[in-house]
C-alpha cells in the first residue's frame, strides 16, 4: 500500500506539472492526437502533451518498457487512469497503433517486429490504418481477393480495400492479403505490414453525409512488402485478424461509455431548455435522459473492469462484441437525445445563426449512423454474442 501511495503521489505531481491547461478541456475534432509522419497540430499543446506522456511511457502504460511503455501493473495502471480523470485530461495519443495493431503485435509479433514498430507507436511517430474490407468482402471478410505473391524476399501486392479509415493520413497499414487462392476462404490469408508511402499505393477519400471523409478507397498496384513483415504464420492470418477485431470492437465500444464528451446531455438540456434535469416539464424526456445517464455509467464501469483485466494480461475475447454493440447503441442514443433537446438548433450546417457546438453536433449525429456498421455490423455482433458468449445453437 505504501508503494501504491508513493506511486500515486508521484503521478499526481507529474501530471499537475506536465499536463497543459488546454489538454484539460474537451477535445475538438481537429486536435485529435493521432501522430504520424504527416501530422499537423493546430494546438501545439497536443504534440507537447503526447511527447511528455510518451517520455514516461504513459501513452501505453502497461506495455513493457523496452517497447515504449511504462511497464505498469494492474493497480498502477488503475491509479494512472484515475489521476488522468481527476484533472479531466485528454488522451495524449489515440489511434489504431495503440488500440489495434500494437496489442496484436505484443501477442503475435516476432521480437524484431516488436522492437521495430512498438516504440514508434508509443511515441506517435507512425499513423496506422487497417486493410480489411473490400468492395465485395464486407461482413464476409474472409472472401477477400487482394493478392500477395512471393518475389524473392518480398511480396508483391495487388488489389483494393475500402472503408480504410484514415488511409489518407496513414504511414503504414496492417493488411489482410490472400497468399493461397486455392485454399478454403478462411485459409490462405496472411496478415502483412507495409509502408503506405511507396509507389503503387493510391488513396481516395469517400465523402460522407456528415461532411467528413475519414474513410477511403485504397488501391494497390504492384506494392511491395518484406516477407519479414508477416505477422503470425503465412496462410494463417485469419487467426491474427480475428484477435485484432476483438481489440478493435472493444475500442469502438468505448465511444458509448466513459469517453470524454464536449458537454453532457444534462448540461445541454439546461442550456437549451433553461431547466435542470429534475425540473424538466417533459417527464418522458427526463426519463430518457436519466436512463441514458445510468446506462452510460454502468457501461463505463464495465469498460473500466475490462481495462483492468487487460492490464493484467488478459486479451479481449468474444465479449468484445458486447462492448461494440452496446457502445454503438449508447453513442447513437446520445445524439438522438441531443436532437430532442436542441431541436432544430441540432440541425445546423452553416451560418452565423448556429454555434460551433451546434454545427459539430449535426455532423456528429450524422456520423453516428455509421457506428452500427464499422468494426463489424450490429447484426454480426449479435450473432457472435449468441454463439460465442451465450452458447446458443445455430
Amino acid at each position: 500500500m505504501a508503494d501504491q501511495a508513493a506511486f500515486q503521489q508521484d503521478v499526481r505531481g507529474w501530471l499537475e506539472e506536465n499536463c497543459p491547461a488546454s489538454m484539460r478541456t474537451p477535445m475538438p475534432a481537429n486536435e485529435h492526437p493521432g501522430g504520424g509522419r504527416r501530422a499537423s497540430y493546430p494546438n501545439p499543446d497536443t504534440k507537447l502533451w503526447m511527447d511528455r506522456m510518451a517520455s514516461r511511457g504513459f501513452t501505453v502504460p502497461t506495455w513493457p518498457k523496452e517497447y515504449g511503455g511504462a511497464g505498469l501493473d494492474k493497480e498502477q495502471a488503475r491509479i494512472l487512469s484515475s489521476e488522468l480523470r481527476r484533472i479531466n485530461a485528454r488522451p495524449a495519443h489515440l489511434g489504431m497503433g495503440i488500440s489495434m495493431i500494437g496489442p496484436a503485435l505484443l501477442e503475435y509479433g516476432t521480437d524484431a517486429q516488436k522492437a521495430e514498430h512498438l516504440p514508434k507507436i508509443a511515441r506517435g511517430d507512425i499513423w496506422w490504418c487497417q486493410g480489411y474490407s473490400e468492395p465485395n468482402s464486407g461482413s464476409d471478410l474472409a472472401s477477400l481477393k487482394t493478392s500477395a505473391v512471393v518475389d524473392g524476399d518480398e511480396y508483391v501486392i495487388n488489389g483494393q480495400k475500402i472503408w480504410t479509415s484514415g488511409a489518407d493520413h496513414a504511414d503504414w497499414i496492417f493488411c489482410l492479403v490472400r497468399t493461397d487462392p486455392k485454399a478454403p476462404k478462411h485459409e490462405g490469408i496472411t496478415f502483412l505490414l507495409f509502408d503506405m508511402s511507396q509507389p503503387g499505393v493510391t488513396v481516395k477519400p469517400i465523402p460522407l453525409i456528415s461532411g467528413f471523409s475519414p474513410f477511403c478507397e485504397t488501391f494497390f498496384d504492384n506494392v511491395r512488402a518484406q516477407r519479414s513483415n508477416v505477422v503470425g504464420e503465412v496462410n494463417k492470418g485469419w487467426t491474427v485478424a480475428k484477435r485484432l477485431l476483438q481489440y478493435e470492437r472493444t475500442s469502438i465500444g468505448g465511444i458509448g461509455g466513459g469517453s470524454q464528451k464536449s458537454k453532457s446531455i444534462e448540461e445541454v438540456a439546461a442550456e437549451y431548455l433553461g431547466k435542470q434535469l429534475d425540473k424538466l416539464d417533459d417527464p418522458a424526456l427526463r426519463s430518457k435522459i436519466l436512463r441514458h445517464r445510468m446506462n452510460d455509467r454502468s457501461f463505463a464501469l464495465t469498460m473500466k473492469r475490462t481495462a483492468e483485466a487487460s492490464a493484467s494480461g488478459l486479451a479481449p475475447g468474444a465479449e468484445s462484441s458486447i462492448f461494440k454493440y452496446y457502445g454503438t447503441e449508447q453513442n447513437i442514443g446520445r445524439y438522438e437525445l441531443l436532437l430532442g433537446v436542441m431541436g432544430t438548433q441540432a440541425l445546423g450546417w452553416s451560418g452565423d445563426e448556429f454555434s460551433d457546438f451546434e454545427r459539430d453536433t449535426t455532423r456528429a449525429w450524422l456520423r453516428s449512423k455509421a457506428n452500427s456498421i464499422e468494426g463489424g455490423t450490429s447484426e454480426v455482433q449479435l450473432n457472435i454474442i449468441a454463439k460465442r458468449v451465450l452458447g446458443l445453437p445455430d
